[in-house]
């Protein structure tokens, strides 16, 4: 039997191997943990045989003093002992948890932008969150109660051969078959809950989609049939849940019916072997004590086992993760001699023949492209939807590698520089404009950390927002949400973060396209003003905004198709006009050719 990625559901020793690998850092607080749990064992073990002394006491003229006193020892030291290992074992637990936790956070923020926008972004929350909620137990609890029980089970038949063999063969035979049947049915109660999981995962991972489609989703009147899709993954995922439950009910019903009916084996026998005088009455009330607690191991390893299975599957599933893809770290520019007379005459940005591609299998989103932005001065990029825009950007902002040319900063190749290196030379503005959950200056100081009341103040006039934080009950430390701000107060907000930065190369990704008019007029002084001392990189769909850049850079099936100023490209290039006069744009006086703004 196997699961659907075609792993067995058995708990192999390379299984084993990966949730090893989480508790191995703390072995020795699991060792501690282990050794308190068998003392405690051990203490619930020797109490039938201290009220077999009570009653051989009361038979007799012994003293019971000495078995009493022995019996309230054993509580009291095996509740002590119980509550260290409790406690123990449940913050060694909460240690795996948060080192998962916290390694695959930064693994999903540190891995490439294709490595991890190739998956539904809840199915990577769900394992983060449920995944290693199973993996608590299983690293921890699990491995130190499947031993546990293992040799409280192994002490309860010797002690129970002590007492009585002929007692004992009786109980054996109904271990026997427990042991048998929860070997059998085991095996399906792992797949079934493998099966469970990751029907789970594509549930938050679907959902978390339509959560941020909500309003599409809404204006559709799509809801009921969204929520059915979503809905059929957790029914699925239910189905494999009562399918375990039912396989565990069944073992539990089996195992519980079988040791009752060798309690029952045994009171009749019993009963015989002491009528026969072959069996003293409190070794007979000892063994049935030792009976009746047999299902507390037995319970502990049928619980640990099923932790065990839940939590290799889940353990699996995290260190899937390892194979994200991941940026390089480090500091700045490897050491690479700095060209005679510096950088200033250098372009801060240089494209060379360059070709990517979001595959090994796919087709090239960009194909020799050629490109210099100078230091200073406005550039922006147009073209029709899919001539490679937004690709362009991923390769600036080194979140795609190219398949073939080189990018260079300053006149040196990217290779020289690491991811860091480059992004903190540049500020960019995404045509999403996402928010960072958090307050207004969580937001704004994300990528500037040390910026002060004042210059957040002069970048929130920049883009006139100011006055609507100053309204704000809290200022500045109002929380974001979803329905918290507008799409143009996002823009205006991401705007205002990129413009903090004083980049030496600002990237907007049609960032103006949410703002009202006389907003987007204020945003486009922000970026004239931001093209005299730097550069400026815009991506447009609404040529308005870009008809006064310095350069205007056309592009079509992922080529640059051509390069001007708006009026020389509305002279010499038809994909251009055509574009203008679909947005029906003004045009310069010495251009008649272009039409006039209706």
């Amino acid at each position: 039997m196997t699961v659907p990625d075609g792993t067995s559901p058995k708990v192999s020793v390379p299984r084993l191997r990966i949730l090893w690998s989480f508790a191995r850092p703390h072995r020795r607080s699991l060792a501690l943990a282990l050794v308190l749990a068998l003392v405690a064992s051990g203490m619930g073990l020797a109490t039938p045989m201290v009220t077999k002394g009570v009653l051989d006491a009361l038979g007799g003229s012994d003293s019971l003093r000495g078995p009493l006193l022995a019996l309230l020892v054993l509580l009291v030291v095996g509740s002590v002992v119980m509550y260290w290992q409790w406690t123990l074992l449940g913050a060694l637990g909460e240690r795996v948890v948060l080192r998962a936790r916290e390694s695959m956070v930064r693994r999903f923020l540190r891995a490439t932008v294709p490595a991890v926008t190739r998956r539904a972004p809840g199915e990577l929350v769900t394992r983060v969150t449920s995944d290693t909620v199973l993996l608590h137990q299983a690293a921890t609890g699990a491995p130190v109660g499947l031993i546990n029980a293992v040799v409280m089970l192994l002490g309860t038949l010797v002690l129970m051969g002590v007492l009585d063999l002929v007692l004992l063969g009786t109980v054996a035979v109904a271990v026997a078959v427990v042991a048998v049947l929860f070997g059998v049915l085991m095996p399906g109660i792992a797949t079934a809950q493998r099966r469970a999981q990751d029907h789970l995962g594509r549930l938050g991972g679907n959902l978390e989609g339509a959560l941020r489609a909500i309003r599409t989703v809404k204006a559709g009147r799509a809801e009921d049939r969204t929520a059915e899709r979503i809905v059929a993954d957790a029914r699925i995922s239910a189905e494999h849940g009562v399918r375990a439950n039912r396989r565990e009910a069944l073992a539990w019903t089996i195992a519980l019916a079988g040791i009752e009916l060798a309690i029952i084996l045994v009171l009749g026998v019993g009963a015989w072997r002491v009528s026969e005088g072959d069996l003293e009455v409190s070794s007979l009330i000892a063994f049935l004590l030792y009976a009746f607690g047999l299902m507390d191991p037995i319970s502990e390893l049928s619980q640990n086992v099923t932790a065990l299975q839940s939590g290799i599957a889940a353990a699996e599933r995290i260190r899937e993760t390892d194979d994200l893809d991941s940026e390089e770290t480090g500091g700045g520019v490897r050491d690479v001699p700095v060209r005679e007379g510096g950088v200033q005459d250098t372009p801060v940005l240089e494209l060379r023949d360059v070709t990517a591609a979001y595959g090994p299998d796919a087709k090239p989103a960009v194909r020799g492209v050629d490109l210099v932005i100078p230091r200073h001065g406005h550039t922006a990029i147009v073209g029709p939807s899919g001539a490679g825009k937004t690709t362009l950007f991923s390769l600036v902002l080194r979140f795609l590698e190219p398949t073939g040319g080189e990018l260079l900063l300053d006149g040196r190749p990217y290779r020289d520089h690491s991811h860091d290196a480059i992004r903190s030379r540049l500020a960019y503005v995404e045509q999403d404009t996402p928010v960072v959950p958090g307050t207004i200056r969580e937001n704004l100081l994300l990528s500037r950390p040390d910026a002060t009341d004042a210059e957040l103040r002069r970048v929130l006039d920049e883009v006139r927002l100011a006055e609507k934080v100053d309204a704000l009950d809290d200022g500045l430390d109002t929380p974001l949400s979803g329905a918290a701000v507008s799409g143009g107060e996002r823009q205006r907000i991401a705007l205002a973060r990129a413009l903090l930065r004083t980049p030496d190369l600002l990237l907007l990704d049609e960032a103006t396209a949410q703002l009202d008019g006389l907003t987007e007029a204020a945003v486009q002084e922000c970026v004239r003003a931001r093209a005299v001392t730097g550069a400026v990189v815009t991506i447009a769909h609404r040529l308005s905004t870009v008809i006064d850049a310095d350069t205007i850079v056309v592009m079509e099936a992922g080529r640059v198709r051509a390069r001007g100023s708006h009026g020389e490209l509305l002279a010499r290039d038809t994909l251009y006009r055509e574009l203008v006069e679909a947005l029906r744009i003004a045009a310069p006086a010495d251009c008649p050719e272009s039409t006039i703004l209706g």
